[in-house]
């Protein structure tokens, strides 16, 4: 999963990310792309271990790509380039300022900053899908796909972002290649100082956040470096003290996994344990396939036990001797926390 983080200069976007991330990249550094990989905490995952003391433990992954803006203090706008690595995300995080920097003239406006991004990102979309009706048209392409561009140029002149438009009513596999950033799932961070980290949103911007099919939190950045910095025994009561029941990034993981709805599945053995993300709905088949590509070309059957299941019983072969394996085809879905072992033959 990649989640490209975006923001207004001054923000603090590089902040979150060295926050979420662990690394140290330098602040204001621009004009390159930052990576880091978190590891997503799983207590299944850990038990799981504990009962296969495999030789190698791996966890699901988040990717953060801290995207760059090539503009000054005071302009309000992301860049061409910006807006093209914003495509090239499975999904936007935009942090948006609500703290004094003094390197910024504007006063902090949360609101304002939203609207902003999400004007930008539907002009883009809107460019995009002009162009395609016009080219549509003297192509004589498939009404099929003119419908579905015809229904996305009415989402984005009501101002609604085409993430919103549901899924019964426009076929995405048909808009693939197009990077259309208003369909890419949003994560707002609304990025506070410290005396007000422990805010909520606000019901103004909260309601905004949802009108554009988005979610949203609220930290600040400065103190969740600060939790980071310690050692974990002296986290939680850090955290007590600024009036925080968690972490930023456990947080930001599970609205993240709520915003994709995203579910995790296992498999296990002496080698590894391993837990792997999917997309909720996923069919087996496909599931075998973020394995790696040949489960997937010669699948025949997934063998499954839930996790519970397997907990309750306490090994493989108990499952199985209880008549509690599911022996599935390609069309199962894939639920979370279910245990996997992929038939194949390639």
């Amino acid at each position: 999963m990649k989640i490209g983080l975006v923001g207004f200069a001054g923000s603090g976007k590089t902040t979150v990310f060295n926050t979420m991330t662990g690394l140290d990249v330098p602040v204001g550094f621009g004009g390159e792309l930052r990576h880091g990989v978190v590891r997503v905490p799983d207590k299944r995952v850990d038990a799981l271990s504990r009962v296969f003391s495999p030789r190698k433990t791996t966890y699901a992954e988040i990717s953060f790509t801290d995207i760059p803006g090539e503009h000054g203090a005071e302009q309000k706008g992301l860049s061409t380039r910006a807006l093209q690595q914003i495509r090239d995300q499975d999904a936007v995080c935009l942090v948006l300022r609500d703290f004094v920097n003094p390197a910024i003239k504007l006063r902090p406006d949360p609101l304002r900053d939203l609207e902003a991004f999400h004007l930008e990102g539907s002009f883009a979309d809107y460019g995009i899908v002009e162009r395609r009706l016009e080219r549509g048209r003297k192509e004589r392409a498939a009404a099929q796909e003119m419908a579905a561009f015809e229904r996305m140029k009415r989402a984005l002149e009501g101002g609604k972002p085409l993430r919103s438009i549901p899924t019964t009513e426009l076929d995405r596999g048909q808009l693939k290649g197009y990077g259309l950033i208003t369909d890419r799932p949003l994560l707002v961070i609304v990025n506070r100082g410290e005396a007000r980290a422990g805010k909520s949103l606000g019901q103004q911007l909260a309601q905004r956040i949802a009108a554009l099919d988005a979610a949203g939190l609220a930290f600040s950045a400065s103190v969740e470096a600060e939790v980071a910095a310690l050692e974990p025994s002296e986290q939680a009561a850090f955290l007590e003290g600024m009036g925080l029941a968690e972490s930023a990034l456990a947080r930001f993981i599970r609205t993240a996994y709520g915003l994709l709805d995203l579910v995790s599945f296992f498999t296990v053995g002496p080698d590894e344990v391993r837990a792997w993300s999917i997309r909720r709905g996923t069919k087996a088949r496909q599931a075998a396939g973020t394995i790696h590509s040949d489960l997937e070309r010669g699948f025949i059957r997934a063998e499954v036990i839930p996790y519970t299941v397997f907990m309750e019983h306490g090994s493989e072969q108990a499952v199985k001797s209880a008549g509690l394996l599911q022996v599935e085809g390609k069309g199962y879905e894939v639920s979370d926390g279910d245990i996997v072992h992929v038939r194949f033959n390639v």
